[in-house]
């Protein structure tokens, strides 16, 4: 029985030691970020916060993983592509965040260049899904699979660029989705546990060692932001993992925090084009609750509690 604890505490203590020097790399070189105009104004004062503490539990999830599963015989197909995932959708984070930082404006790649990137990085995932003989099926909840055959890589795609995307946008407020995230991995280690995928596993405790690091730095007020390099990653990765568990709409719940802002910025848009008027004071939600005068804190707890209540749930209908 692998003890699951090295990976997770390896990737841990790697950033806990590294980042207070990361942070004062950044704060030396004056690379912070730029809080965006339309946002709330009480975030005004986070603008020159050092950004891209992604890269840090990044490279510890992917020196754990390459060295530990060196060592254990455990460089297999799906722990490598999910090393791939997290590493080049967080490469695609660092271009827009280093235009965002060397601009000086909150406007990073252009919508198209990002999209382009997170399709072809998702469609080397599902090559390599296929290659490796994985079934191209939904899992239905409480029923059989439903075979999509090629049309499943279309969802493959789908699934990866709109999980990266939501939980970008999930990523605005201290501590919100390094909280989150560390919920819904830890999560799918439960499952990948109870289905032995070893590989799943390690990859997942790996990823909640560095999160749990990073939050030290992160929680409010935060010293450090992930960025775009670190939300974009973690959604792309979280992702995937669903898709290699064959648990794939498992992420609806697991991830609810990440559907719901996603969704409050989809009715935001729809309701002012169609009728003029907003449904909300301010997208995406968590922005909202702010305006109505909820503390961040208050917010993060309450998303915190949503996302582990509704994991817990959907660990327990699985296993």
């Amino acid at each position: 029985m692998l003890n699951w604890l090295v990976p997770s505490v390896s990737s841990f203590l790697i950033t806990i030691v590294l980042m207070p020097s990361l942070i004062r790399y950044f704060r030396s070189k004056h690379e912070g970020q730029t809080i965006r105009e339309e946002g709330p104004k009480w975030h005004e004062k986070k603008s020159g916060t050092p950004t891209m503490g992604g890269i840090l539990f990044i490279f510890a999830i992917l020196i754990t993983d390459l060295v530990f599963g060196a060592w254990q015989s455990l460089l297999t197909a799906s722990l490598l592509i999910l090393l791939f995932v997290l590493v080049m959708f967080g490469v695609l984070g660092m271009w827009d965040d280093s235009i965002k930082i060397f601009h000086r404006q909150n406007q990073g790649l252009k919508a198209w260049q990002k999209l382009l990137g997170q399709i072809i990085f998702s469609l080397v995932f599902a090559a390599v899904y296929v290659h490796e003989g994985f079934p191209l099926a939904i899992k239905i909840p409480f029923g059989a699979d439903l075979p999509l055959g090629a049309i499943y890589i279309l969802f493959v795609v789908i699934w990866l660029v709109g999980f990266s995307n939501a939980v970008n946008l999930t990523d605005g407020l201290d501590g919100l989705v390094a909280g989150c995230a560390t919920i819904s991995f830890a999560a799918y280690a439960i499952i990948a546990s109870h289905q032995h995928q070893i590989s799943v596993l390690v990859f997942c405790v790996t990823v909640v060692g560095g999160l749990i690091g990073f939050f030290i730095f992160n929680h409010k007020p935060a010293k450090i932001f992930m960025g775009d390099m670190g939300s974009l990653a973690l959604g792309g990765a979280i992702a995937a993992v669903s898709i290699l568990l064959h648990h794939e709409l498992s992420l609806l719940s697991i991830g609810i925090i990440y559907v719901i802002e996603t969704l409050s910025v989809m009715i935001q848009v729809a309701s002012f084009k169609l009728t003029g008027k907003r449904v909300f004071k301010m997208t995406p939600i968590h922005h909202h609750f702010e305006m109505l005068g909820w503390s961040e804190w208050k917010i993060d707890t309450v998303f915190w509690s949503i996302s582990l209540i509704m994991s817990a749930i959907t660990v327990m209908t699985i296993i």
